[in-house]
């Protein structure tokens, strides 16, 4: 199989490059060239916002799959997908759960309302760029489109921070704040198990929206923070709060506590939605606990001038940094104890 990454050399676009590479198959990458590729495949240089010439390495050759991770302008998949259509088998663009309009509710599907979009657009947020970019891809390959709705995704590469947080927090040992309740479930996918699925899924055939996330509760938060302890082994203690606690000591959910949510309508899109479709076509998510092992392993090997959560490019990614100040974890720390 000839597969083409466009990316490839962070993290769901490395996952999928290195899987199709493990495989056996010709693979490509396209990208700026910023960050070096995985191991055994070929480059092309571009850059897929230039005014003119941007895809001009692109202008030749046939692929069996095209893999699009973009986020950003929905033109940029457009025009990609575009140039690439009677070259290129089939097109599976990397999207998100974030395309699912509000109201956030549990059990939501992939026939589940989706926000308003436009395939020419300019970057607008998040959530409309994704379903802007699934519209591209759906308008220039139809029924040879397939769309991996991607929850919370993990792993070793993973340019957020948030995994990796975690596990630096309990290197350092001592009470941590493990915010509850513990038996609240978790719901995320590893990134090479997203990237299986996906190549895998293309191979056979398929097309249309899956939601690409474990089921609900293959994790709970005790769980993970568990997994996390063990694996670091040091000496810290996990000190359980209950949700008021840590709300009353002003820590921002998901950022400063990275992944954790409150129960509540949030919590139920984020982590109780219903992925039956992907599971009954192949999607395996591996256990927690070889998620955080190879994630700590990685991050363990970074070189010593690396950023200590792993983020390629922490001054000019645009997202918040995760990980809650020291001053907010011991005030809820106190406040839980006092209540304990």
């Amino acid at each position: 199989m000839r597969l083409l990454v466009l990316g490839g050399t962070e993290f769901v676009g490395r996952a999928l490059a290195e899987d199709g590479a493990a495989r056996g198959w010709d693979v490509t990458v396209f990208n700026r060239g910023t960050r070096p590729a995985p191991e055994g495949v070929r480059t092309l240089r571009g850059d897929r916002l230039a005014p003119e010439g941007g895809l001009a390495a692109l202008a030749d050759g046939e692929w069996d799959i095209v893999a699009d991770t973009w986020i950003g302008a929905p033109r940029a998949v457009r025009d990609a997908a575009r140039l690439l259509e009677p070259r290129v088998g089939r097109y599976v663009y990397v999207s998100s759960r974030s395309v699912y309009a509000p109201p956030p509710v549990a059990g939501m599907t992939e026939d589940s309302p989706t926000v308003e979009a436009s395939p020419d657009a300019e970057s607008v947020d998040y959530f409309a760029d994704k379903r802007g970019g699934e519209l591209a891809a759906l308008r220039e390959f139809g029924d040879r489109a397939l769309l991996a709705r991607a929850g919370l995704i993990l792993g070793p590469h993973e340019n957020i921070g948030r995994l990796p947080w975690w596990l630096r927090r309990m290197e350092r040992g001592g009470p941590v704040l493990a915010p509850g309740p513990p038996d609240l479930p978790m719901q995320w996918i590893d990134v090479r198990d997203l990237a299986a699925w996906c190549l895998d899924a293309a191979e056979r055939g398929l097309e249309g929206a899956y939601d690409t996330v474990s089921a609900s509760g293959h994790t709970t938060t005790e769980e993970f923070l568990e997994a996390c302890r063990a694996a670091v082994d040091s000496d810290a203690e996990l000190v359980w709060a209950e949700p008021e606690t840590v709300l009353a000591a002003d820590i921002d959910p998901f950022t400063e506590l990275p992944m954790w949510i409150p129960p509540g309508e949030l919590h139920d899109m984020l982590y109780r939605s219903d992925t039956s479709r992907a599971l009954s076509a192949g999607l395996r998510c591996r256990p927690v606990t070889e998620t955080v092992a190879d994630t700590l392993a990685w991050l363990r090997g970074l070189p010593a001038d690396a950023d200590p959560l792993g983020i390629p490019h922490p001054a000019s990614s645009g997202v918040r940094r995760p990980g809650v100040p020291a001053e907010k974890e011991e005030a809820a720390l106190r406040a839980a104890r006092a209540t304990g």
